[in-house]
């Protein structure tokens, strides 16, 4: 059994299959007898307190601010290395995907805004299909992996990460509440400390997660998103040390697995349950969840496509060796799979802060809705179009 455990981890599809997994026990814990439980399990108070300082909040809370800010520094680090090392480490590698992912951005914010400009109920949505989810996006192409050439690979992961910046920034600028100035101060100076021992290539690591911490109390009790904080600790990891250490590819390494295996499929499981009870086919078919599943499915594929033709064609970018427009087409489909980001983004949009939770729940099932065609079809058009030269030959025979 614990053989079969370790086989089924070292899988490239094993984190997209426990996010599927946990969002579909969601789905039936949140439509069974087993609602109340699971509700309220969600609802559980958790409070820490130091002194005059104290943070209590529900588990769910806890889930989508405190192991997503974990989630956000792994982000954060992938990014940095990615920008100095990588796929984004020079103009020629980065143009491609950073115009096909500004089109995967800005058209599914239109298709939303489309449909919903007549609802200001709903309006606060907007981003919620901008984003697509890595992990679940990969996973689909680990599937097909023996056929799937690697620069596609390599465009699909560029084109996630600089969609999790685009997220990111969204955040910040559109989903942050009153500020408290006191905090943002506490917050600043634990980024000046930050960036002074990455500047001083200070590699060990306990003393990033000491002021991270500090870090991520101060911008929680801000007013800013505190899963920020994630993402300006992993930026300030440096990449080499004095002595030839690697930390950023240290932490990469140690946090990839968690989150990979326990924080994602705990964030799918406490944010997909949606409760289908006394929800009508008038209200599945309502402008916000239609907006949200349009905006995965048509606006999409339509944005990363059309702006990579774009790109190339105007001359700004090139069409990566190895791979073909058919094929970009069918990653374009598969970047509409926005699972984590997108149920993230629609809780902070309709969460909280918002007097219908409903409204909430309308916006998880046009994620879901979108995400689920967004694979399907995603994979399928993927299969179709990476078919091995010899395959294709005896088909045509």
């Amino acid at each position: 059994m614990i053989k079969q455990i370790q086989k089924f981890l070292k899988l490239e599809a094993a984190s997209g299959i426990l996010l599927l997994v946990s969002a579909l026990l969601a789905m039936i814990f949140a439509n069974t007898d087993l609602k109340q439980l699971y509700f309220s399990f969600l609802q559980t108070e958790v409070a820490i307190k130091f002194g005059a300082f104290s943070i209590d909040k529900p588990l769910l809370m806890w889930v989508n601010d405190g192991f997503m800010a974990v989630f956000f520094i792994l982000v954060g680090l992938e990014v940095k290395r990615e920008l100095f090392e990588g796929s984004l480490s020079s103009y020629q590698k980065a143009a491609f995907p950073a115009f096909a992912a500004i089109g995967g951005m800005v058209i599914p914010a239109l298709v939303y805004w489309m449909i919903n400009r007549n609802f200001p109920a709903y309006q606060d949505g907007w981003a919620i299909p901008m984003a697509t989810d890595i992990a679940f996006a990969l996973g689909i192409v680990a599937l097909l992996s023996k056929q799937v050439p690697p620069a596609l690979k390599v465009f699909l992961l560029a084109l996630a990460i600089i969609d999790d910046l685009g997220a990111i920034v969204v955040i910040a600028l559109f989903f942050s509440h009153e500020m408290s100035i006191q905090a943002l101060i506490i917050a600043s100076i634990a980024i000046l400390i930050l960036i002074g021992m990455n500047r001083y290539k200070v590699v060990g690591l306990m003393n990033y997660a000491i002021i991270g911490t500090i870090l991520w109390a101060s911008v929680l009790k801000s007013g800013v998103h505190a899963t920020l904080a994630g993402v300006i600790i992993g930026f300030c990891i440096p990449l080499r040390g004095k002595n030839g250490e690697t930390p950023l590819y240290h932490l990469e390494h140690t946090l990839a697995p968690w989150c990979s295996f326990a924080i994602l499929p705990l964030f799918a499981f406490s944010n997909a349950g949606v409760s289908l009870s006394g929800m009508s086919l008038e209200q599945i078919t309502s402008p916000l969840p239609l907006g949200v599943a349009l905006g995965l499915i048509i606006g999409k594929p339509l944005g990363v496509f059309l702006f990579s033709y774009l790109a190339v064609l105007l001359r700004i970018a090139k069409l990566p060796r190895g791979i073909n427009f058919k094929q970009i087409f069918a990653i374009a489909v598969l970047c509409g799979i926005g699972f984590t980001m997108s149920m993230f983004i629609a809780g902070l949009a309709f969460g909280e802060e918002h007097a219908d939770e409903s409204i909430l729940a309308l916006a998880r099932l046009g994620i879901l809705m979108g995400t689920f065609v967004s694979a399907v079809i995603g994979y399928f058009l993927l299969k179709l179009t990476t078919k091995p030269k010899a395959k294709a030959a005896q088909i045509a025979s």
